[in-house]
């Protein structure tokens, strides 16, 4: 892995007041428009006392709902919280739906959270930069920061197959509680496509182009099979290939596979895999500023020129995970299950890294090659249920988890110089060897006990604790086997409390406290201390939130404060933990629908963030935390032709610190995409053609990768789709 103001006081000192008052007037407005509603809902009477009030029934068109909009009502995955819906969870979440999944033609992990502004795109598709994205200023953590179907799996270099899932789930900030140790950027969870509840058969093929010449063929069965339909079955297959925009080849062939068996009423087994094998040849360079003397960067260029490979280069990937899984309904009020999940990954990666020099764009061409690899097992058992004592409706989750983590990097990996260029030119360095191999380098185990309650005070008042306890322990090895380091720490700690008031049934506000800590990670080679281990760092978030949702409207907005420990690369290049890093802002998103054909949505982001407490970078704006970001999007279906929708969406993301030292920013930008959706069924079949444009007006800029990294986004793009029923 490639590795604004000082603080004068406490939580109101360091917001300013603008983003107090846009956050008072958005709370203030939903909180109006429920009261308003809860009034003239039915006319009714206001209880009497002691009389409980039960949620308001709303009929809708859950299809026309569920393709657009924030999505509230949905469940979301929330680790040892158990699932509950984004209105319950007490915590910032998003969630993209598979159809919009496909709408938007996703490639990376930025195009799935192109219309979040707390979620910057630091991804590119065709090199092992893949899955790095910045949430609320902070690059989401590779290692622990990602699961499929709740399940950990390693995510560096890894493009998930978008077309086999069911939905995207973001849960941002703090998730020590959660999931267990972890950075404070968040967790991306990927749900992949269930058997469907009935009998009804899922049988679907579809066809894509993407720019320049990539082709990929997609298959989707689904269905149930066996006495009362007893077992269920989904499976997917899909093959990609061809040449990218900026001259290099991809070759991918994904499957999954998820199944149940409904054993009795009450008793059900499921299981799931998934398997990718990915192979990409003339990847885009990383470009590094950790030996730039400029105080700007060069001169833009696209992210589709050919000046940034060499045939040479190459990522090929291998994805595995199986789960397995019984669930047990014990009665109408408690559930228990239990889980295992084994996933591997594995890389052999041929990549240069180009440390820029100067404004005109020489550079230095540094390669690494060799083989890496990652496994993970994972338990966990866990029983949710409720119970009543006295007056006081209590939610209960408990639990236990497992989890080892096995790391292998290159015995004999090469890193070295291999020439210079520049990067307006060609770049004719080469270097391609073989015989690469790799031994056991780190593992880490993890063993929790967690629980929460959930505790209903009144009709409107509720209050959440929860807290996880976990024995940690972190090894590093030689290449020989011998043990170089080991950090390991027991009684582990990470506390989670929240107070949430319903204004109505379909409001909630919320103010929550979390605190994480993530592993203390192997330095990278290209850092003077290269191989040392670091210790794990604390993190604390407080967070304050509204959350509204309705038949033509939703809209969310919180408060937030983290406070992290800082790490990052000092002038001898040392790579150390040193002070800490503070992130403070407001989040804020709307989504309405006009009239019968017209959606109309924004979300927008302001953060103030800063080093203190340290030695070297006090007072300098964090790296990669971008200091506003805004998003607006809307969907119009035509009238005159049925099934035909089209939309466009616009991103603008501010200026970003390049360097911890702030000495270095990359300019500010905005993207605009373009979409068009038809569907229709010809002879009984349910036909869907979709296209999308990406960067319409071809914007080159340069892109925030990570601290001391930049790449050049990617250019403009088309995709086409075509999906037929049968």
């Amino acid at each position: 892995m490639k590795n604004a103001v000082r603080r004068t006081g406490g939580f109101r000192k360091a917001v300013t007041v603008k983003p107090l008052h846009v956050a008072a007037v958005l709370m203030f407005a939903a909180s109006h428009a429920a009261l308003a509603q809860q009034d003239a809902g039915a006319g009714s009477p206001a209880p009497a006392s002691g009389e409980q009030v039960l949620p308001a029934v709303k009929v809708s068109s859950q299809s026309a709902r569920d393709d657009t909009g924030q999505h509230l009502e949905r469940d979301v995955s929330s680790g040892a919280l158990g699932s509950r819906s984004q209105l319950d969870t007490p915590y910032s979440t998003t969630v993209v739906t598979g159809q919009e999944l496909m709408d938007r033609q996703a490639n990376k992990l930025g195009d799935v959270f192109a219309q979040d502004a707390s979620v910057s795109d630091n991804s590119n598709p065709y090199n092992a930069w893949a899955s790095y994205v910045t949430v609320r200023g902070m690059q989401l953590d590779w290692q622990n920061g990602f699961k499929i179907d709740g399940q950990p799996f390693n995510a560096y270099g890894i493009t998930l197959p978008y077309e086999q899932l069911e939905s995207v789930e973001l849960l941002k900030g703090l998730s020590g509680f959660m999931y267990g140790f972890g950075s404070p950027g968040g967790v991306v969870n990927y749900v992949t496509r269930k058997p469907p509840v009935s009998g009804t058969p899922i049988r679907s093929v579809d066809v894509g182009y993407r720019s320049t010449a990539i082709w990929s063929e997609h298959l989707d069965l689904g269905g149930r099979v066996g006495p009362d339909n007893m077992f269920g079955y989904r499976f997917n297959a899909t093959h990609e290939e061809g040449k990218t925009y900026n001259d290099g080849n991809v070759r991918r062939d994904a499957f999954s596979l998820a199944a149940d068996a409904r054993l009795t009423r009450d008793l059900t087994a499921t299981f799931g895999a998934l398997y990718q094998e990915r192979h990409a040849s003339g990847i885009t360079t990383a470009l590094s500023t950790a030996l730039y003397d400029g105080t700007s960067l060069p001169g833009r260029i696209s992210g589709g020129s050919s000046n940034l490979i060499t045939p040479d280069q190459h990522l090929n990937t291998n994805l595995q995970l199986y789960t397995g899984g019984l669930h047990y309904n014990l009665n109408q009020d408690w559930t228990v299950s239990a889980t295992y999940s084994f996933s591997k990954s594995t890389r052999d990666r041929n990549e240069s890294t180009f440390y820029l020099l100067d404004p005109s764009g020489d550079y230095s061409d540094t390669r690494f090659q060799g083989k890496e690899g990652h496994m993970l097992s994972a338990w966990q058992v866990m029983a949710e249920g409720n119970v009543r004592t006295g007056p006081l409706q209590h939610q209960l989750v408990f639990g236990g988890a497992y989890q080892k983590q096995t790391n292998d990097y290159g015995a004999n990996s090469f890193y070295g110089p291999i020439g210079v260029g520049n990067i307006h030119e060609p770049n004719t360095n080469r270097y391609d060897s073989s015989g690469f191999y790799t031994y056991r380098d780190s593992d880490i185990t993890q063993k929790a006990l967690f629980a929460s309650d959930t505790i209903q005070l009144t009709q409107r008042w509720s209050v959440l604790g929860g807290v996880r306890y976990t024995n940690y322990e972190q090894h590093g090895y030689t290449v020989s086997g011998a043990t170089a380091s080991t950090y390991s720490q027991n009684g582990v700690l990470t506390p989670s409390v929240a107070v949430m008031f319903r204004l109505a049934p379909t409001t909630t506000l919320y103010a929550s406290y979390v605190e994480s800590l993530e592993p203390g990670r192997v330095v990278n080679e290209a850092y003077a201390n290269g191989g040392e281990l670091l210790k794990p760092l604390r993190s604390k978030q407080y967070e304050v939130g509204v959350k509204s949702d309705h038949d033509r409207w939703s809209a969310t907005a919180a408060l937030f404060r983290i406070e992290r420990g800082a790490q990052y690369a000092n002038s001898a290049n040392v790579y150390v933990q040193d002070g800490e890093s503070i992130f403070q802002g407001i989040e804020a998103g709307t989504d309405v629908r006009l009239g019968n054909n017209w959606t109309v949505g924004g979300d927008l982001m302001w953060i103030a963030t800063h080093y203190e407490k340290g030695s070297t970078n006090d007072g300098n704006r964090v790296a990669g935390a971008p200091g506003f970001v805004a998003a607006a999007h809307v969907y119009y279906a035509v009238p005159y032709v049925p099934g035909l929708k089209i939309g466009a969406d616009a991103k603008f993301t501010g200026n970003t610190p390049v360097r911890p030292s702030g000495d270095l920013n990359a300019p500010g930008y905005m993207l605009v995409n373009l979409g068009a959706t038809y569907s229709t069924r010809i002879a009984g079949h349910g036909v869907s053609v979709r296209a999308a444009i990406d960067n319409l007006t071809n914007r080159r800029y340069w892109e925030y990768q990570y601290a001391d990294y930049i790449t050049p986004g990617e250019p403009r793009t088309l995709s086409l789709n075509a999906r037929f029923d049968f």
